[in-house]
């Protein structure tokens, strides 16, 4: 009996379809952990060399989609999970296998929306070609943010308010598609995160301060980060990391807030850390926004 029918699929090798960052490696800690076998497959460009090493694991390109389901049958992976971050590529400048020209025509529909609508459109292809799509609350809970804070820190009343808007802000864009995090400081909307993701946002927030376009003080503002209502949760989670820490302090904020149990912490260990070093706050909030 070959592996990808014997047991149950927890059993099997689990397929980590990897981007670039700390996040893919941190989710096959996690899964190893279990005693559950990962096989990672790498995106060339993306994913870090040095680090895939460390693992059982395949080269991939996007576009060919139909190796990858060999390869993947053949590892024994029944069950699959996207994570780490990719620009959207551009389809002329893929080099798409047999399969993956068959698809085309109906990636492109979905290349026509925002990411969650792309993302929820390539994992219904996954699933109908007989993998299980899965998600980080699901394989990896213990690298979601918990409740509370992290660190020593503690958001002020004028924090909270904050805050308050930002969950408030995310859950009304939901609709549209777009960015998972903004910056509120003293109840006003600073930025929201759009295709330059929340580094930049945020890279942005210290240029504005720097040329007195907003307060200039640091210790002002907060960023907020949440899934989008209705998301798939077994897709493009929002994450934070000491690097947002590092950026957030550098946009003069006073912390950082995300909704617990739907956003991932990248290098969680050193989080508490960062924020004590940076003199910031991080803390996580309940999913949905109070009501006004």
């Amino acid at each position: 009996m070959s592996a990808a029918t014997a047991g149950s699929a927890s059993d099997d090798p689990i397929a980590i379809i990897c981007g670039a960052g700390a996040l893919p490696f941190a989710v096959a800690e996690s899964v190893m952990k279990r005693r559950r076998p990962v096989v990672l497959f790498a995106l060339r460009g993306w994913t870090d060399p040095e680090r895939v090493r460390a693992y059982p694991h395949y080269w991939a390109a996007l576009g060919q989609f139909g190796w990858f389901c060999r390869m993947a049958r053949t590892e024994g992976c029944r069950e699959v999970v996207f994570i780490g971050s990719v620009a959207r590529p551009r389809l002329w400048r893929m080099r798409p296998d047999a399969t993956t020209l068959r698809l085309l025509p109906r990636v492109w529909r979905h290349y026509r929306g925002g990411d969650d609508y792309l993302l929820s459109g390539i994992g219904k292809i996954f699933e109908e070609h007989g993998f299980r799509l899965v998600g980080i609350p699901e394989i990896a809970p213990e690298i979601l943010m918990p409740a509370g804070p992290l660190g020593r820190h503690r958001p002020s009343e004028q924090d909270e308010r904050d805050i308050a808007k930002g969950l408030l802000l995310l859950s009304a864009m939901s609709p549209f598609d777009v960015g998972q995090a903004a910056v509120v400081a003293d109840q006003r909307v600073l930025a929201i995160e759009a295709a330059e993701g929340t580094d930049g946002m945020l890279s942005r927030i210290a240029r504005l301060r720097q040329d007195r376009k907003i307060e200039p003080g640091v210790g002002r503002g907060v960023l907020v980060k949440a899934a989008k209502r209705g998301q798939d949760r077994r897709l493009d989670l929002p994450s934070i990391g000491p690097q947002t820490i590092e950026l957030s302090a550098k946009a003069g904020l006073a912390g950082i807030a995300v909704s617990t149990g739907s956003v991932i912490l990248a290098e969680a260990q050193r989080l508490p850390q960062a924020a004590d070093r940076a003199c910031l706050f991080v803390v996580g909030m309940p999913e949905e926004p109070p009501e006004k």
